[in-house]
C-alpha cells in the first residue's frame, strides 16, 4: 500500500490542486482508526476531505475530492493543506476553519459559510426526544429551506439568490427571532440553549447562502464523499 501511495501521489495532488481552483470548496475531516506498529492495537488518526462540485450553480465541471490523511486535527492541518486557496470555504462549526479564514483577511481571502444541516441536527435530537417545542418548531420551519433548494439546484447563482431572497430569507429571519426570543427565557445550561448559541453565534456565515447563489444550504456533499470512501 506504501508503494502504490507513492506512486499515486502526483495523481492525488494535482486533483488537490484542481480542487483549490473551485470558487467554492467544502471541507470536512472524520476519525479514522490506524494501526499503531508494536503496540497491538490502534490510535485515532483523521482523514480530512476537501470537495468541488459546481453542478449545483449551473457549471459544467467535473466534482472532485480531494484526501489528506493526518495524525492530528489541528487546525494547522487545514491551514497546510489548504495553502494558497482564495475563495468560499463550506464547514460545519468546527473552529479550525475559523482559524483559516482569519489568516488570510482582505478581500482576496476564504470566506466561510455554514452547514445548515449540522445546525438542524442539535434541534432534531430534541425534537426526537419530544422534549422542546422551539426544537420541533426549528425542524419545521428549516424544512422548508431545503425545499426551496430542490427548486433552485443546477440554476445560476442570479436565479437561486433570488429565490431564496424570495422565500427563503423570511424563513431565515424567523428562526433567528424564534431562537433569540427563546434564549432569554431558557436555562443557559439547557441542551436547547447550546442548539441555539451554536445557530446564533453563526449567524453570519449561516446567513451568507441569502446572498451568493455558489454557496449551497449545507456541506452534505464533502460528508457523502467521506462515507463512500470509508466503505
Amino acid at each position: 500500500m506504501g508503494k502504490l501511495g507513492f506512486e499515486l501521489e502526483i495523481l492525488a495532488d494535482y486533483i488537490f490542486s484542481e480542487v483549490k481552483k473551485a470558487e467554492r470548496v467544502f471541507a470536512d475531516e472524520t476519525t479514522l482508526p490506524t494501526l499503531a506498529p508494536g503496540s497491538g492495537s490502534t490510535k485515532t488518526a483523521y482523514l480530512w476531505a476537501y470537495a468541488r462540485d459546481d453542478r449545483t450553480f449551473g457549471r459544467d465541471g467535473p466534482p472532485m475530492v480531494a484526501y489528506r490523511f493526518e495524525d492530528s486535527r489541528s487546525g494547522e492541518c487545514a491551514v497546510r493543506h489548504l495553502n494558497g486557496y482564495r475563495g468560499i470555504l463550506q464547514v460545519d462549526g468546527y473552529a479550525a476553519y475559523n482559524k483559516l479564514a482569519r489568516s488570510y483577511r482582505g478581500n482576496d481571502g476564504i470566506t466561510l459559510a455554514g452547514c445548515w444541516s449540522h445546525c438542524r441536527r442539535k434541534f432534531y435530537e430534541l425534537h426526537v426526544a419530544g422534549s422542546s417545542e422551539v426544537a420541533t418548531a426549528t425542524v419545521e420551519r428549516m424544512a422548508k429551506l431545503w425545499q426551496v433548494e430542490k427548486t433552485v439546484r443546477g440554476q445560476s447563482p442570479d436565479a437561486r439568490v433570488a429565490a431564496r431572497q424570495q422565500a427563503s430569507a423570511a424563513i431565515v429571519a424567523d428562526l433567528f427571532d424564534l431562537w433569540q426570543q427563546t434564549l432569554r427565557r431558557i436555562s443557559g445550561k439547557s441542551k436547547l440553549a447550546e442548539a441555539i448559541r451554536y445557530a446564533v453565534s453563526r449567524r453570519a456565515i449561516f446567513e451568507r447562502f441569502l446572498a451568493d447563489g455558489r454557496i449551497e444550504l449545507d456541506s452534505n456533499i464533502v460528508e457523502r464523499a467521506i462515507r463512500v470512501s470509508l466503505r
